[in-house]
């Protein structure tokens, strides 16, 4: 199933499933970095696919990135 994200959806989404806040305004597909204002205030950008499949929903001070291999 495809679901297609809007927006409003993408808005929805966050404030249902993070303490950060959904800052961008419109939606261009899922490569686009989106901002977001953590809970502590910072803001920060990720792709909605990051934010919502590998749960990186903080800013990178109160979920600092993972180390890589």
């Amino acid at each position: 199933m495809n679901k297609r994200w809007t927006i409003d959806k993408i808005k929805e989404f966050v404030e249902k499933n993070s303490n950060s806040k959904l800052l961008t305004t419109e939606y261009h597909g899922f490569s686009q970095k989106l901002q977001f204002e953590c809970a502590c205030g910072s803001t920060f950008e990720k792709t909605f696919t990051k934010f919502k499949n590998n749960n990186q929903r903080k800013c990178d001070v109160c979920q600092p990135p993972k180390a890589s291999r």
